[in-house]
């Protein structure tokens, strides 16, 4: 496989949940355009597929009808008003059109490069540079930063903070210099620079930061290593539906969300069975615990803000993933609402797994062993200095975990000499980076046998010592149900082993248990700002590890659909106050995990990824282990040889 799909930009939709193609994104901002004549300068910040109802979905035959909806986003730029849209595709037409007062859609592409221009032609941001030693703007890289929501950044303004790095050459490492006390306030609708901050002069640092090849040099003691199917893989694709391993899924790209699994079953025993609906990053934030004035108001939230989907790269073949991979393109709007193809977004491929199980009968003196394959769907994001790959794992034995891994460069300050600091650390003379959080929300709309489902916190724990305990050592599962929203904001416990299990009541196995599915969470922290804080209130998804809601097509991410210079309070704090009950109900859990991010200095220049992730294993959805029939990788794998 030559890791290329069939162009399908163009192509019809063949299915209720592929991603919108180029002619129906055309179409949809051409639908609006013609509605709404009066709009003044609009841009289109969202467009993207309107999510049928889960029953069409289901239902869903190849060759039956489809019939698609537009969702759009639209800012106005003369006024700086937001609207909603959204538009039948097959007939062209506007169906819903509503304003939505005080917030600010994510930021567009194209306005990062208005603030960059914007800010290098100010005269009081060149003086400052000037007083800095620096006389070629040129040289100077700009990253224009979202502005949270504080006292100093102007009322009522659409706006972006230009930071400057000295770059004096194209290929440099711009964040080995930051400008430091220097930042320029720009107005995304005017195009203007509202204020210049110019403080105290700090050194530039001297260090080099480059990681290329000729900067580093390369090592020679490592040989070749070849990954080679020779039968070409186990899975199949149709349009956007992946087939392998006894699952079924269909996959997208989201501009918002980033990578998306729609409509997740496995069959077993000849039948399919759904265990998720959808599954998504609904959002994630990075806060910086730095009370330095360049930095106490960096709190980026990377999807609401800035866009998984439309930040994703072009995956390189041999690079970023290994084997017989298939790749797929995605499309997205730009600012005008022209689609823009990225080439790659999507890798799906299979990895070897290690074991997956084994037993030696030492009576028999026989040996059965079977490896693991699972299946990789992955996409990966850049955002400024930071980059994310995000992989969903499929396996053999019914599992299907979450990783993402953290790698790019730490965002830098200058330090000044004899300067000192408990909340950034050293990474090379005179250059610190901040410690900082990343905290990512996933949303997995679970369909366990069905949507009737219900949901238990699970602890392992000691018995109660007496006389069902004489000897002091019994353990023992205690489940408590969760029953409504206002109970389902729950925090990890790694010394009780604690998970939550998702099962179906009207669905049994062959022992009559309820069939399940369990989430082990990943054992990080939380949001460690206050919560009374801007960040604290903007950001209250990260401050519990799980929550789970009732299904509600317009709640999709948690912190609320525009946090982008939100006061915040919204998405996930607000949803639950309703109280909803979750017995036998659609249930959707979202899940908090992250790291904190203490600098080290071997994070410079490049730091080495990070992981962190989750699994969502069966629990007593299968009658025995469904990977038991899995065949030995070769003869030699399944009996011991004769002595």
């Amino acid at each position: 496989m030559d890791g290329r799909q069939e162009p399908e930009a163009q192509a019809a939709a063949r299915h209720p949940l592929d991603p919108l193609t180029d002619a129906e994104l055309r179409a949809a901002v051409a639908a609006v355009r013609a509605d709404q004549p009066e709009l003044d300068r609009p841009a289109f910040p969202v467009v993207v597929l309107h999510d049928p109802p889960k029953r069409v979905v289901i239902d869903f035959v190849p060759g039956d009808p489809i019939r698609r909806t537009a969702r759009l986003v639209v800012l106005e730029r003369g006024t700086g008003r937001t609207f909603e849209a959204t538009v039948a595709l097959e007939e062209a037409r506007v169906t819903s059109w509503q304003n939505v007062p005080g917030v600010q859609p994510p930021i567009m592409l194209d306005e990062f490069k208005l603030a960059q221009e914007a800010a290098l032609a100010d005269p009081r941001f060149i003086a400052a540079l000037r007083r800095r030693g620096i006389e070629d703007p040129r040289q100077v890289q700009v990253d224009p930063l979202s502005a949270g929501h504080y006292p100093h950044n102007p009322s009522g303004r659409r706006i972006l903070w230009a930071t400057p790095y000295l770059r004096p050459n194209p290929t440099d490492n711009g964040y080995a210099r930051p400008i430091e006390n220097l930042r320029a306030c720009v107005d995304l609708l005017s195009g203007e620079v509202l204020d210049v901050f110019d403080g105290e002069v700090v050194p530039i640092p001297t260090c080099g930061g480059n990681y290329d090849q000729a900067a580093v040099g390369v090592r020679d003691d490592i040989k070749a290593l070849d990954i080679v199917q020779p039968d070409g893989p186990s899975f199949a694709v149709d349009g956007h539906e992946i087939s392998g391993q006894r699952w079924r899924l269909h996959v997208s790209l989201h501009p918002i969300d980033g990578l998306v699994l729609h409509h997740v079953r496995y069959e077993d025993g000849g039948r399919e069975r759904q265990v998720l609906y959808r599954a998504s990053l609904s959002e994630m934030v990075v806060p910086y615990g730095d009370p330095h004035a360049g930095y106490f108001w960096r709190n980026y939230f990377d999807a609401g803000e800035y866009g998984l989907g439309k930040t994703t790269n072009s995956l390189r073949l041999g690079c970023d993933c290994l084997g017989e991979i298939h790749y797929f393109d995605a499309v997205v709007g730009d600012a005008e609402g022209e689609p823009v193809t990225i080439e790659n977004a999507i890798c799906l491929h299979e990895e070897d797994f290690g074991l997956l199980w084994k037993h030696y009968d030492t009576v028999a003196d026989r040996v059965e062993v079977r490896r693991s394959r699972r299946l990789v769907v992955s996409a990966i994001a850049t955002l400024g200095n930071y980059d994310y790959a995000f992989y969903w794992y499929l396996y053999q034995d019914g599992a299907i975990e979450f990783e993402i891994k953290m790698t790019g460069i730490v965002l830098t300050r200058a330090m000044a000499p004899q300067e000192t600091s408990r909340h950034a650390q050293l990474v090379a003379p005179g250059l610190a980076a901040s410690h900082h959080q990343h905290l990512f929300n996933v949303r997995l709309d679970m369909a366990v046998d069905g949507f009737d489902n219900s949901v238990y916190e699970v602890d392992m724990v000691a018995s109660d010592p007496g006389e069902a305990n004489p000897h002091g050592a019994a353990t023992e599962l205690r489940e408590t149900p969760i029953r409504s929203e206002r109970e389902a904001r729950r925090e990890i416990d790694p010394l009780k082993g604690r998970h939550w299990k998702v099962v179906n009541e009207g669905r049994r196995n062959a022992l009559g248990e309820p069939v399940g599915y369990k989430l082990i969470p990943h054992s990080g922290p939380v949001l460690l700002a206050h919560p009374d804080s801007s960040i604290g209130r903007r950001a209250g998804f990260a401050q519990a590890h799980l929550w789970v809601t009732h299904f509600a097509e317009h709640e999709l991410h948690a912190g609320g659909e525009y946090p982008n210079q939100h006061a915040g309070g919204e998405g996930l704090p607000a949803w639950v106050r309703q109280d909803r009950g979750l017995a036998d109900a659609d249930v959707v859990l979202w899940h908090t995990l992250g790291a904190s991010h203490a600098v080290r200095t071997e994070d410079w220049p490049v730091m080495p990824v990070d992981r962190i992730g989750f699994v969502l294993k069966p629990v007593g959805f299968f009658d025995r282990n469904p990977g038991i029939d899995v065949p030995p990788a070769s003869p030699g794998c399944h009996r011991a040889e004769p002595a």
